[in-house]
């Protein structure tokens, strides 16, 4: 679970990862004949039998750094991933970090183009709202509207939604099966582990070879594995934080 791949000094809520670093997380992964590939990519091989050695890559708010810094690389290593946008904010800002530097959000275009370039596109609501506390027509918007204006924009399906800040209730789960998602991702969604709420390792500028190897081992065991996607423990996705 990544976020902004960018050089920063202020980075309060460790969501920015430096360009040099991804590209030796990036080498990490292939010299251990590991490939990155998109969440729809892995859940498609889970499903046929064939995920072994795959990991899933995500990139959550849509900053608009995934173009100049993570998309160069990830073509270079051979890699795709699933970048979840906000199509109510398109060109604004993270206006959610209170705390942290204002980062430039992906304007149509540049979501259109990371498309073309094999990147699966996924929501990520709105316009970056809990939708725990959503009412119910804010949780329609941010569902269902969020991937008809995507669609729309992208000109292909969008299968996959990724719940703001990591939260996730019955209620959210139900509203992004209703708008047709075919699964979502989470955080560390506990019992409601499945596949509208997949687990996700947070990946950050400190994680080095050392800590990779170890999230690795860790992931299977921290977390109940969706008994839908039966992912064998050795090569369970490190998919990569939310906020």
């Amino acid at each position: 679970m990544y976020h902004s791949i960018t050089d920063t000094a202020d980075d309060p809520y460790r969501v920015t990862v430096s360009p040099a670093r991804f590209d030796r997380q990036l080498r990490w992964l292939g010299d251990r004949g590991l490939r990155g590939v998109s969440v729809g990519e892995l859940l498609a091989a889970t499903a046929q039998g064939r995920a072994k050695g795959l990991v899933g890559l995500t990139f959550d708010d849509g900053y608009a750094d995934f173009v100049d810094s993570a998309l160069p690389l990830l073509r270079r290593h051979g890699f795709t991933a699933t970048v979840y946008v906000l199509p109510g904010r398109l060109g604004g800002e993270n206006g959610w970090d209170t705390a942290g530097p204002r980062k430039r959000l992906l304007s149509g275009e540049e979501i259109r183009r990371i498309s073309g370039a094999g990147m699966e596109i996924g929501s990520h609501g709105l316009t970056h709202v809990a939708l725990p506390e959503a009412d119910d027509r804010t949780l329609a918007a941010e569902t269902l509207r969020s991937r008809e204006l995507l669609e729309k924009m992208t000109g292909r399906p969008v299968e996959g939604f990724c719940y703001p800040y990591g939260r996730v209730d019955p209620r959210a789960m139900r509203a992004v099966r209703r708008a047709g998602y075919r699964y979502a991702c989470a955080i560390d969604p506990g019992p409601y582990t499945g596949a509208y709420a997949l687990p996700r390792v947070h990946i950050g500028e400190n994680d080095t070879a050392w800590r990779l190897a170890a999230k690795r081992v860790l992931h299977p065991l921290r977390r109940r594995r969706p008994a839908d996607l039966a992912v064998p423990a050795a090569h369970a996705p490190a998919v990569v934080g939310a906020r």
